[in-house]
């Protein structure tokens, strides 16, 4: 797609100019509708399996906290906010095709994972081209680029700890919180901040959101975690168990000094301590991201993203 084309294409999604709590979903809709139109090409397995992980859903609260950022920050033109939205949702779909390859996840989002379906070159060919979609999207937002670029670099980072933590069999307190602040925090610090500057937000309020978003991410990964040690397939909708017997979750940052990973899940989650300091973690940093939402003036938006904040603790999936 040409820059025209993004917004040609999000003009006809999205109608209105004006957005209001109550169109937040066909605002999302429309989002969803233009991810679509994004990843359309004639190489028929690329445009298949970028269809398969889309269609099947997710939370897509990354791209909910961009709109209501922007919203909560003055801001109006959906036309402009809508594409933001999406390159920043297919940033988190190509990274969860490519944590499925190396975590050999047979299920995501309900769903066969795109590398159980056509293999791993072909999940990982799936997550390039999800990657790089994200230009076209971005190509009319200037220095927003940079922000985004940042954050997309941060997650490999953290993905590249995660993979040598486990390795190495050091994966400690300090090490946990530096892989999840790279690899879910810094993109939902990105999103928030997006939203803001689209809405051209005073530095304070962008620093503010940047900070909210930050929060909520390292709480919603921590929860993650958490589901991941006790949830089902059918709950949660993704393969759970690897990344406790991986070495990668939660369980094995209560006990640094702990050898073997499952020894500290046996000993630790078992008795609840794990799951109980984590869920705790999670609620505090949650109080954190609420703090920061009082640089906005009081709006339906800002209790939006209050209630964004909650839910992350408060899910079961």
């Amino acid at each position: 797609m040409t820059t025209q084309e993004v917004l040609d294409v999000t003009h006809k999604l999205t109608g209105a100019d004006d957005l209001s709590p109550a169109s937040l979903d066909a605002d999302m809709k429309a989002l969803e509708d233009l991810m679509l139109s994004a990843v359309a090409s004639d190489v028929s397995i690329l445009r298949d399996a970028s269809h398969h992980i889309l269609e099947a859903g997710g939370k897509r609260i990354r791209p909910r906290m961009v709109l209501l950022t922007y919203l909560a920050a003055g801001g109006r033109n959906a036309e402009k906010t809508v594409p933001v939205a999406a390159a920043v949702e297919l940033v988190h779909t190509a990274s969860v095709v490519h944590d499925d390859i190396n975590d050999h996840g047979v299920t995501r989002r309900g769903r066969p994972s795109v590398n159980s379906i056509w293999g791993r070159t072909f999940a990982l060919l799936t997550g390039d081209f999800l990657f790089t979609k994200v230009y076209e999207l971005m190509a009319p937002f200037a220095d927003l680029n940079i922000i985004l670029a940042e954050a997309t670099v941060a997650l490999v980072e953290g993905e590249t700890l995660q993979a040598a933590a486990v390795k190495e069999n050091n994966l400690s307190r300090q090490v946990y919180y530096d892989i999840i602040a790279r690899k879910t925090a810094a993109l939902f610090k990105a999103g928030a901040k997006l939203g803001a500057l689209m809405a051209d937000a005073p530095q304070e309020q962008v620093e503010a959101l940047g900070r909210y978003g930050f929060n909520v991410g390292l709480a919603f990964q921590i929860i993650d975690d958490i589901l991941d040690l006790l949830g089902d397939e059918r709950t949660l909708g993704k393969t759970t168990g690897l990344d406790a017997a991986q070495g990668k979750g939660i369980g094995s940052i209560v006990d640094p000094d702990a050898g073997d990973p499952m020894v500290t899940i046996r000993n630790k989650v078992m008795n609840g301590d794990a799951i109980a300091e984590g869920r705790r973690q999670a609620a505090t940093l949650v109080q954190a991201a609420l703090a920061e939402l009082h640089v906005l003036p009081e709006s339906p938006y800002r209790a939006l993203l209050a209630e964004l904040a909650r839910s992350t603790i408060e899910r079961d999936r």
